[in-house]
Formats: C-alpha cells, structure tokens, sequence
C-alpha cells in the first residue's frame, strides 16, 4: 500500500509491492514438455507444466480498456479462435518505476490474470481459489511477480493472480462519467466473474472462492467486503495490512503531508479530476473559456497518450478508492461498524513492525536524532495533549532510539490497532481469524537497503515471502512458511484455518486471540496484541489519529 502522495513517497511505498497473446506451434515441430490446454469460456488456452503444478499466464479477462474504452467499467474480452498461448503474463499495466528514476512502463491493455494449479485431476473434490490482489497504493505492481507455487502444491489450492488498472487509469472522477466509478475495483470484480464461469475447468470450485491481497490488496479486499457488487462473487476473505479502517496522523513522516486515509469521498476525486482536465487542455477553466474538444472534457482526455498522463502528479492525486457511488455507497470502515457488509469468514493481520520500512525512506531528509526532535514529531501530528499521552506510553527511553520509538507507535496507530478495531467489527457477524506477522529476521525481498539503527524486522510486506516463492528462507523460516501455508489454504478450503500439525488458530472473541507467527518453538501462539500495542490510547483518541470519516 502506498501511504504517501509525493514523489518521494511515491517511490518508498511502490518498492513495498513484491515485485499476452501467442500463436499455435507449427506443425511437425519437436515435442517439448506437457504443455496443459484448458478451454475457457473466451477460447483455449496452451499453460506450462511444472511437475507438480501447472501455470497459466496472461489470460484476458476483459476487454482492453484503450481508446474509447478508457475510464469505462470493464467489457467481456473477445473469444478467439484456435489456442492461445499462455506461456508468459501479459502487459503490465501502466505505471511508473516503483524504485529510481524512469518514465512510464506498461500498457493499458492489461486485464491480465495468470492461474497457478495443480494438474487437473480427474475425480475428487474440486480445489478451493485463492484470488490475489497485488499491492502497490493503486500505483503500481502485478499479479505475476507473486509466484504461489506454494500454496498451489502444499495447499492444493488453484491461485489466480490479476491485474488491475493503476492510478489515475483505475481510480479517475470526472463530472462527465457521472462521478468516480472506481474502475480497479470493476476490474476485480470482473475478473472474479471470469473465476466464477471458468474455475470448473481448472479443477477448482466456483462455489469456493477466497479473496486475499495485501497493502492496497488488502484495501481492495476490504472495499469487495462492503461492495454491493461484489455479492456472491467470494466466499471466504484474507486482508494483509490494509484493513478498511488504514490510516496514519498527519505530519507524521513528511512535514508536508496530511494525515492519510485510503478512501476518498467521490465529489474530492471528481473535482480534482475536473481540475486535472483543465490543466490538460481538456476541461473549460474557471473564467468560462471555452473547452478544449467539442466531443467533451472526457473525450479529449481519452485522446492523450497514456504516458502523458502517467505523470507522478497525476498517478498519485488518483490512488484513493472513492466512495458515495455504486460501488461503495458508503466508506467502508463505517460500513464494518454498522453491520453492512457480506456475511463470509475473514483471516485479517498485520506484521508487527509495519512502518519502519516507510519511515526509513525519510529519515535522511527528515531525522529523529534526539528526544528533543522525537517530541517535536508527536507535537507536529498530535494536539499538546495526545502529544504527551504519546510521549508517556512510548518514551523514546524505552527503545534502541527514537527513531525505532515512533516507528513503533506509528505501526499501532496506523495499522494494527484500527486492524483490532475492524475485527471486533467484522466478529460480531462473521468467524474472523486475527494475526500478528512478528517475524524479527524476516527477509528484505524489497530491494531497499536498511537504514543505520532502524532495522526493518517484520515490516509492511514482509510477510510475502512466507506464502509466495521469492527469496530463500531459513530452516525455521521455512517451516513458518508451511504452517502459513497450511492456515491460508485450510481457510480457503473450510473457512476455518485449522492446519495438520500446527497450532490452534482460535476465532476472535477479543484482541487476546490474536495469532502471533513468528519461528522457532513458541513463536505461533495466541497474545493480547491490543495490550501490547497500546490500543486503548489509540482507541480513545480515535479518530482523532485516525483522521475523520
């Protein structure tokens, strides 16, 4: 998830993300390896065998949203004739470089999704789907480079990974489109259409499908939750840091930052998209000049090239999910407390470390290199009086340094506790499932080099590399890799994450049932992570830290 809207921030939150069409083979060519065929409702298509798994890639599950058919929901894909080659993923969509400088990369014919299955067996229970929303703050990222070979094989589960589109593509508003009409989310919800015509024939049931997804996958999952759209398109849901109740104070990691919510009324996106229009030479400015484009603002805009729109400006003012539309009539964090949101079971976590990460990419610009400097970052984000309530519960004498004291705090305030405070929600209705990633020596999969005297420990995304093959792990590394393994599919199979020979995961009736998953002997037990994350002090002052809704 994304978390900042500059530049630089752009660039620290897109680096937490992990990181088309073929022809037939001629005939008479030399036999190869087992290349699988499955016939989707759109046409065949030719995957690859890995021995005990097989993939699928770069499958269309909606038309390409180019041309005329920018900033419009997303339209069935065309079928085609013979057998598609589904060797390779398809484009990504457009965005700009998570890490460094660069321009635009990317298409926008990108509706892609790539599936991960065991061979297709002939009798037995058809397998669960597990559906995977990438992260990367609805900027950047992709299904493919989560490879859920993993969960495939040890869950015998089938994993479909999806694209969808990105900043100012996915979550533009204009007057002219009737408001902001949240394509991304339209995109997912297509493509968990395109699971529930074609899953059978992955050997997987339709009837039995998890969403789960991380950072702004998660905020996606959390949006199918209230969603009226998405209704009987899931039946069970994990959210990887990024409850629906995300935030964090203003002022905290940039002086020039507001505090953040990750969803939006629709008029502020529909206004800065008019005013963005404008800017382009394609909306009629506020002294009554004529528009540019006959056709309309819309219509000029669908003109421009996309990489002229994929500007940092532009890709990071349109990556807030909007709501008051069709799509989410009401923000979803208070559509949680009052009860209106589809009753299914939900695994929901944090990592216990999440901000360290994001607060490591500022310090060189923006240090903590005293108590005295500490206190002046409570008193910029908090009123005098929570300032020092702060200060009492997390004094910068308690911690290697204070850097690590408000990375601390912020990872409480921002995500773990209104994570507690929107399973209590979810718990009065559904079997929901808490968890705390508290892995100290967990991996770095980011490409980003730590910060002197602030380790990264569990932070945002760490947890990745235990579910999905990216980076080696340790011995004991990789046996928590399989009981989180064995928990996600077990979930998405029974709704129940009750794994063989791990412990027991019990449903949450208070913060003192929350999952600890950490290595080594005692490391997965149950904790009070409401206690030991100073929830009562965010809770009273909630929302206060947590901005309006």
């Amino acid at each position: 998830m994304r978390l900042l809207r500059r530049r630089r921030a752009h660039a620290l939150a897109a680096a937490l993300s992990l990181l088309a069409a073929g022809t037939t083979p001629a005939a008479g060519a030399a036999p190869g390896p087992r290349q699988p065929v499955v016939e989707t409702d759109r046409g065949a298509v030719r995957g690859r065998a890995h021995g005990a798994y097989d993939t699928f890639g770069g499958i269309p599950y909606a038309a390409p949203p180019t041309g005329p058919l920018r900033w419009r929901l997303p339209e069935p894909a065309p079928s085609w004739p013979g057998v598609r080659d589904a060797g390779a993923p398809g484009s990504r969509c457009v965005q700009l470089p998570p890490l460094g400088p660069g321009g635009p990369s990317g298409s926008e014919d990108c509706l892609f999704l790539n599936v991960t299955a065991p061979p297709v067996r002939g009798r037995g229970a058809p397998r669960p789907v597990m559906v995977w929303f990438h992260g990367g703050g609805f900027q950047n990222g992709a299904g493919d480079p989560y490879r859920p070979d993993r969960l495939a094989v040890r869950g015998d589960a089938v994993v479909v990974t999806v694209n969808y589109r990105l900043g100012i593509f996915g979550l533009f508003g204009h007057p002219e489109l009737g408001g902001a009409p949240d394509f991304a989310l339209a995109d997912q919800q297509a493509a968990l259409r395109w699971v529930r015509a074609n899953a059978r024939r992955f050997g997987a049931d339709p009837r039995n499908v998890t969403v789960f997804g991380e950072s702004a996958g998660a905020l996606s999952v959390c949006a199918h939750l209230v969603s009226p759209a998405s209704a009987g398109l899931f039946h069970r849901a994990v959210v990887q840091s990024g409850s629906c109740s995300t935030t964090m104070p203003p002022r905290s990691l940039l002086p020039t930052l507001g505090t953040y919510e990750p969803f939006a009324p629709e008029r502020r996106t529909v206004e800065a998209g008019a005013a963005a229009a404008v800017r382009l030479g394609c909306g009629r400015p506020a002294d009554g000049a004529p528009a540019v484009g006959a056709a309309g603002a819309v219509d000029c805009l669908r003109r421009l090239d996309a990489h002229s729109l994929a500007t940092p400006e532009l890709m990071q003012r349109f990556s807030l999910v909007s709501y008051g539309n069709a799509a989410l009539p009401t923000e979803p964090g208070r559509a949680l407390r009052e009860g209106r949101f589809h009753r299914v079971p939900v695994v929901q976590g944090t990592t216990r470390d999440e901000m360290r990460i994001f607060l490591g990419q500022t310090l060189a610009a923006f240090p903590v290199p005293d108590r005295a400097a500490y206190r002046a970052r409570l008193e910029q984000s908090f009123d005098a009086g929570t300032a020092r309530a702060v200060e009492a519960e997390y004094p910068a004498a308690a911690y290697p340094n204070p850097a690590v004291a408000l990375a601390t705090l912020l990872s409480d305030a921002s995500f773990t506790c209104p994570s507690l405070r929107d399973s209590e929600a979810l718990a009065r209705h559904v079997p929901t499932y808490g968890y705390l990633f508290a892995d100290g020596d967990a991996p770095n999969a980011t490409g980003l080099a730590e910060v002197p005297g602030l380790p990264y420990a569990a932070s945002h995304g760490f947890e990745l590399p235990y579910l999905f093959t990216s980076v080696p792990l340790a011995a004991p590394q990789r046996e928590l890799a399989d009981r989180m393994t064995g928990y996600w599919t077990a979930f998405a199979r029974t709704g129940i994450p009750a794994a063989e020979g791990a412990p027991a995961w019990p449903r949450y009736r208070s913060p003192a049932s929350v999952l600890n998953l950490a290595p080594g002997a005692g490391g997965i037990r149950t904790a009070d992570a409401r206690a030991a994350h100073h929830c009562p002090l965010w809770d009273a002052q909630w929302p206060a830290a947590g901005g309006s809704r």
